[in-house]
């Protein structure tokens, strides 16, 4: 990292930077977006640090990922955003960041930082004008509370952010939820397939209703996956998907709609255990390489 030319900003490696060149700002079709926001975690910390640690790890990754080479059409690594402030203003700044990718003709991914990115990222696909959106969420929690210690903008009320947009929202591998989450699954119509059923029966397919919309956009909280996988999160709850079923159903969503981005939020690293950290890396360039194929 000694090269500034494989720098996206001081501290922040770009993706892959081992590999190849930046390339020029036009000619990628991959537009990695760092977003070090973490100010409403509610058990552990440490998600602030997860997207330096998930794009130094990535030079430790195999460009060829089993199936495709998906660098090959470009990955190109932001500044992180202007994470000064809180609640409004940082979502304010994370939306006019994606409205500018977006409106370039990339493809934006961002890495978090705590879930209530999520929120910024879609309102900025929304300020793009890009129409009939849904989200597809993977993640242990609903976060669907109208406010969390008073916050409206807090990592467990972003998907309830989203639905009041009008957005519709499909969860999958949800294991922890109140009872205030369950009737705002059923107030916004919220459809659903819980870890309890996706995880025993090992589903790795599903079928979007033939009403949800066109365009795809898909949120992946890391602590969606069992902590046997990935304890490196600030929310951890055992039961979650398995590395290839994750995956695997992201492809089956991915083949049935239009994707407009992605993010992964959530991810904690720990000191010491770079497991984690290019494991992190490597979901990241493995989702990369299923939007290349199927996308």
């Amino acid at each position: 990292m000694e090269d500034f030319n494989q720098l996206a900003a001081p501290g922040y490696p770009i993706f892959l930077g081992s590999e190849f060149e930046h390339p020029p700002i036009d000619k990628a079709r991959f537009h990695i977006l760092p977003v070090p926001y973490e100010a409403t975690v509610s058990y552990q910390g440490g998600t602030g640090l997860g997207p330096a640690k998930i794009l130094e790890a990535s030079w430790q990754l195999e460009t060829w990922d089993g199936y495709s080479t998906p660098c090959e059409q470009g990955i190109y690594t932001h500044p992180p955003v202007n994470v000064k402030g809180k609640g409004a203003k940082v979502i304010k700044n994370i939306a006019k960041d994606i409205q500018k990718i977006v409106k370039m003709g990339g493809f934006p991914i961002a890495l978090g930082g705590e879930h209530s990115i999520t929120y910024g990222v879609v309102k900025g696909l929304l300020d793009a004008g890009i129409k009939d959106i849904g989200v597809i969420q993977i993640d242990a929690h609903a976060d669907l509370r109208d406010a969390y210690l008073g916050d409206k903008y807090s990592h467990a009320s972003v998907m309830k952010r989203v639905v009041d947009e009008g957005i519709p929202v499909f969860q999958l591998g949800v294991r922890a939820l109140c009872h205030e989450e369950v009737a705002a699954r059923k107030k916004h119509g919220v459809y659903h397939l819980d870890a309890t059923e996706l995880v025993p029966n090992n589903i790795t397919s599903i079928d979007l209703p033939k009403d949800f919309p066109t365009n795809i956009f898909v949120t992946l909280d890391i602590d969606g996956l069992d902590p046997a996988i990935f304890p490196s999160t600030g929310t951890p709850v055992p039961g979650g998907l398995g590395w290839y079923q994750t995956l695997a159903l992201f492809e089956s969503v991915v083949k049935q709609r239009n994707i407009v981005g992605f993010d992964v939020m959530e991810f904690a690293p720990i000191k010491g255990f770079h497991a984690y950290e290019f494991s992190a890396a490597m979901l990241v360039y493995n989702m990369m390489g299923i939007v290349e194929r199927c996308g």
